[in-house]
């Protein structure tokens, strides 16, 4: 059953959740690594393809869910992660060793991949263009509130019960995911589409979207943003151990300053987006976060400047998501949202990969400037892209 009338708020709520829960279940696997390789005699050589595993999954079946929310809708797909992603996660209990646990991780992918963009996409469909800056700032906040409560919560529970517990933690709060969509999630009206879905009509429909300028930039924007921020972040906190001397404690208590940050910045930047336009708040942004990553090797000589300057690269960063999701879901009509917020993620994904895996040996071989140097360079591709090269869309109307 849907309600009647559909509270706005409550449509947020449920998305934010979704995102909160989403998130969380990504990030706990971090810090409780060797924990999990302890308890289940994993060599440090495999831990990562635990991770790699995850974000394969979720890549592809990023690009095979698209077109079908396009056709079936957003609430089906919603639901149909969410339970998929509720079962995935209680089944940690049945990990009893690298083999479980590995395939229960590809089976979360799947469902990650299915929930990947149909958020936004739903956003798209149901809000006008001139409210999905606010309605996506607090529907994204949900990561950082994880960052800030759920992965504390998270570590605390795998300390006290095993590496099983937080998983079981998100496995509720999807639950609840689905329950709140199930209430309170309409469906907008689906567009009729006369073509059947097939994997040649949806690749020609993907090639169709790319051959667009517009969507073309959009997506290497998307790819650089991912990029930029994966290529910096990754090994920022063992440059900080090594270099400045600061303690696993420390890096916590910096990476809960910057969820703060998160979680005052994207609500707001969205807000404002939503009245002076998308592209402004991005460049902006990305100008800001250039000039902060390339002074970062230069600025942070002591303790105590890491964390204002961490806090405000979380701000720039959190600046740019709401406003660029935003003007994403306005550049292709409602029939084809589902399919380049899914292209979008999917190359968000090789992006974050890509930054990961280089960030590595530019870190050995050149130092941590190296990788300031890079990211720096990433996201002002990424603002000049968006300012030069992608339109600011205009209209679209709300479902009631």
């Amino acid at each position: 059953m849907k309600s009647a009338r559909p509270d706005p708020y409550l449509i947020v709520l449920s998305l934010w959740l979704l995102v909160f829960s989403a998130s969380s279940q990504i990030m706990i696997i971090s810090p409780i690594l060797p924990q999990i390789g302890a308890e289940l005699t994993i060599a440090d050589t495999l831990l990562g393809t635990l991770v790699t595993a995850y974000s394969l999954m979720v890549g592809i079946f990023a690009i095979i869910s698209g077109p079908i929310s396009d056709r079936i809708g957003r609430r089906r797909i919603l639901l149909m992660g969410t339970g998929l992603m509720t079962v995935a996660l209680a089944a940690h209990f049945f990990v009893t060793d690298y083999v479980s646990f590995l395939a229960v991780r590809v089976f979360a992918g799947i469902g990650g991949g299915i929930l990947s963009g149909a958020a936004v996409s739903f956003v798209g469909d149901y809000f006008p263009y001139n409210r999905r800056g606010w309605a996506l700032g607090w529907i994204m906040s949900g990561s950082a509130f994880g960052q800030i409560f759920g992965i504390p919560m998270g570590v605390v529970l795998a300390g006290r019960l095993g590496f099983r517990a937080p998983f079981y933690l998100f496995a509720l709060t999807m639950a609840l995911t689905f329950i709140l969509i199930w209430y309170h999630l309409p469906q907008p009206p689906l567009v009729k589409r006369d073509d059947r879905l097939s994997l040649g009509g949806a690749v020609r429909d993907y090639l169709a979207m790319l051959r667009r300028k517009e969507i073309a930039a959009a997506a290497v924007a998307f790819f650089l943003m991912f990029l930029g921020v994966s290529v910096y972040v990754v090994y920022f906190p063992t440059w900080l151990e090594r270099t400045v001397g600061f303690s696993s404690n420390q890096i916590a208590s910096l990476f809960f300053v910057g969820g703060i940050a998160n979680v005052l910045t994207g609500p707001q930047a969205g807000r404002i987006s939503d009245r002076i336009g998308r592209k402004l708040i991005v460049l902006l942004s990305c100008v800001g976060l250039f000039f902060v990553m390339l002074g970062t090797t230069f600025l942070v000589r002591s303790l105590w400047v890491a964390y204002p300057l961490f806090f405000l690269t979380m701000v720039l960063v959190a600046m740019r998501i709401s406003p660029f999701s935003a003007l994403l879901t306005a550049l292709v009509p409602d029939r084809n949202r589902g399919s380049l917020m899914s292209l979008t993620v999917a190359l968000g994904q090789v992006g974050f990969g890509l930054g990961g895996a280089v960030a590595g040996p530019l870190y050995g071989a050149y130092g941590y400037a190296s990788n300031t140097f890079l990211g720096a360079v990433s996201v002002l591709g990424m603002g000049l892209i968006v300012w030069f090269m992608v339109p600011e869309p205009q209209g679209a109307a709300s479902y009631d």
